[in-house]
């Protein structure tokens, strides 16, 4: 039996698209609805977070997760990820780097564990993870049926080396809906975008301004963290970003 979004917390973003705030990191996922088939947008910062996500995911839509996006390899956006068996994965080009090597894995358990969460849950993520199937290098246009597709764009570097971003298009047969640009943490709401050291800050300006491209004036841009925001906070965003770095 199907829900509504708001019943499981959910907030619907246009018609087959929604997002829920984790707890914790305040981190989003999404949800992009197909026919027969299903679009998550992140995937959690465990397992067990991975689990609650596909069960939600499977009660929204009637169906199986069977695509997942991961927008960028930190531990709150992919440590659910294996929760999601038989899905497609997909990822920037160049993700699998952090993914394969055992000093990358380690440093990815190791910031997971100084951000608070518990080294059981995050040796637990770390040992499922595998790489995505599926790099995207530049776009990729998923066909999720009825009509409903759905552009995945490599727009990074910027708040990694790896910044995967992803369109969904007016919904089909509803004249009016907007598109919504799931922006990962290249965009932040609740807080200053953080710059970690995996951070490519002389290119970040650059990858907002393919965010606006893609995106238009009249996009939803929902960032990694905090509320859903328009063209205009993502320009001045990338504005503040430019004179924090240095950059044009």
């Amino acid at each position: 039996m199907t829900v509504t979004w708001e019943e499981l917390g959910w907030q619907r973003l246009a018609a087959g698209v929604g997002r829920c705030r984790l707890p914790g990191w305040d981190c989003t996922v999404g949800l992009v609805v197909g026919e027969g088939s299903a679009l998550l947008i992140d995937a959690g910062s465990s397992l067990t977070e991975g689990t609650l996500l596909r069960e939600q995911a499977e009660r929204l839509t009637g169906h199986r997760v069977t695509h997942l996006a991961l927008t960028h390899p930190h531990f709150d956006h992919v440590f659910g990820a294996a929760a999601f068996s038989g899905a497609e994965v997909f990822g920037a080009v160049g993700i699998d780097t952090v993914f394969d090597g055992r000093q990358a894995r380690e440093e990815l358990c190791g910031d997971a564990v100084r951000n608070g969460l518990d080294a059981s849950l995050a040796e637990e993520a770390v040992d499922a993870l595998v790489p995505p199937r599926h790099r995207v290098s530049g776009e990729w246009t998923l066909d999720l049926g009825g009509g409903r597709q759905v552009l995945l764009a490599n727009v990074g570097p910027g708040h990694t080396a790896h910044d995967l971003a992803v369109l969904v298009p007016e919904a089909p047969g509803v004249p009016g809906s907007p598109e919504v640009v799931f922006c990962g943490d290249l965009v932040e709401e609740s807080g200053e975008p953080q710059a970690g050291p995996d951070a490519v800050p002389s290119h970040w300006p650059a990858a907002l301004d393919r965010l606006l491209d893609l995106g238009g004036e009249d996009a939803l841009y929902v960032p990694g963290h905090g509320a859903v925001v328009d063209a205009a906070f993502v320009r001045a965003q990338r504005d503040a970003l430019a004179a924090r770095f240095g950059v044009s």
